[in-house]
């Protein structure tokens, strides 16, 4: 690559993203810890995994913080200083449960960090290179091979060494993105932009009538009932297929996503959001619709199918917010639409659960198509330029 920055941008970018992938090595160790030698209930074990994510809640927040203090580079190597320290702490002491989920949270609370940075960094260089696209595109792609190879080495690592070893394998990985984000080298000042304070920024971004917009356009994009958890009874009470099947399903579907992101990076500087938006509406109720005729073979097709093409319009959405982040508050503005995005998939699982049992699977079906089509009176807003 010719570009040396541009190069270090993607090296960086992958690396973080692969480290959020990896960084499910511990998490079975950890299950079987709580479950079998503590004796944890499933009830107990979900408020954890519930409590341990909350940074992930106020992202717009730690944007804020990124956008405004130090660098968003610096913020990597103090994330991944903590990281180590933390982990070494898990990986080489009996901890009680308060404890353990007390350095969850801190691991957790760096790893948002970690995101919110790179995705700031990914906003700021990536509109300045054309390339907003295909950095998420590289992203993505690491973090579906680094969710792959957990997938695999996690039952070992469970099941030979414990959730400690899981922890401690984790060190190298943290080195190899300081060593990325070293050679990165982030303009001081790309906007020149003085900063004004807390209450100014936040009128910045609350009265950005075009920001709003398009939080509400994605909002509603990806709001629909969900009905992905009665799919699994399904397979497991009906179909009767084995947990190592589904495991393997759901390893094949991985490879399609990684797929579908190698097919944004080539196509992204070519989308025009405007058109391909207006028809991944109603591609998305289409495959919505689908699902009222499911068989063991459908099932294995859409699996496949949709792994690609949610994959390729997952990374467009994405570019989309990117490409519309507010100028100096790029990591705080990018977490507010992402912050958007969560909350309407929270949306779908409560309006799913709270469907299900009143009207049915095949009513929550076609709820789910036909609210696809809720964002449609946004499309206009859309600015309809090509990327190149």
């Amino acid at each position: 690559m010719k570009n040396k920055k541009l190069f270090w941008i993607y090296a960086l970018s992958s690396s973080v993203y692969f480290t959020q992938g990896a960084e499910g090595l511990p998490s079975q160790g950890l299950f079987y810890h709580f479950k079998e030698t503590l004796g944890l209930s499933p009830e107990n074990i979900m408020i954890i995994s519930s409590i341990t994510t909350f940074a992930w809640l106020v992202k717009p927040f730690i944007g804020y913080v990124i956008d405004n203090f130090l660098s968003k580079r610096a913020w990597i190597f103090l994330a991944l200083f903590f990281d180590i320290i933390l982990t070494l702490v898990l990986g080489f002491n009996a901890l009680s449960v308060a404890l353990i989920v007390g350095l969850l949270i801190l691991t957790s609370a760096n790893s948002a960090f970690r995101d919110v940075a790179v995705d700031g960094i990914m906003c700021v260089e990536g509109k300045l290179y054309n390339a907003t696209g295909r950095i998420q595109s590289v992203q993505w792609i690491s973090i579906s091979i680094a969710s792959l190879l957990t997938g695999i080495a996690g039952g070992f690592v469970a099941e030979n060494w414990g959730y400690k070893a899981g922890f401690l394998l984790l060190v190298p990985v943290y080195l190899l993105v300081g060593v990325s984000a070293y050679f990165f080298q982030e303009d001081k000042a790309i906007d020149g932009k003085k900063r004004s304070g807390l209450i100014s920024d936040l009128k910045q971004l609350f009265t950005n009538k075009k920001l709003l917009i398009i939080a509400v356009f994605i909002f509603l994009y990806k709001y629909s009932p969900s009905f992905g958890t009665p799919l699994f009874f399904i397979q497991r009470d009906v179909f009767k297929w084995g947990k190592i099947w589904i495991g393997a399903l759901s390893s094949i579907g991985t490879i399609f996503t990684i797929i579908g992101a190698l097919l944004y990076f080539k196509f992204s500087r070519k989308i025009r959001f405007k058109k391909w938006l207006f028809y991944s509406v109603f591609l998305g109720a289409l495959t919505s619709l689908s699902y009222l005729y499911y068989t063991p073979a459908t099932a294995v097709v859409y699996d496949v199918l949709y792994s690609l093409l949610g994959m390729f319009i997952f990374l467009m959405i994405m570019d989309f917010m990117a490409r519309n982040t507010v100028k100096g508050l790029e990591a705080t503005s990018f977490a507010l639409l992402a912050s958007f995005s969560n909350l309407s998939l929270v949306a779908s699982n409560l309006s799913g659960a709270f469907l299900l049992p009143k009207i049915g699977l095949n009513g929550v079906i076609i709820l789910s198509a036909l609210t696809s089509f809720l964002c449609l009176f946004l499309i206009d807003k859309i600015e309809d330029t090509p990327q190149d």
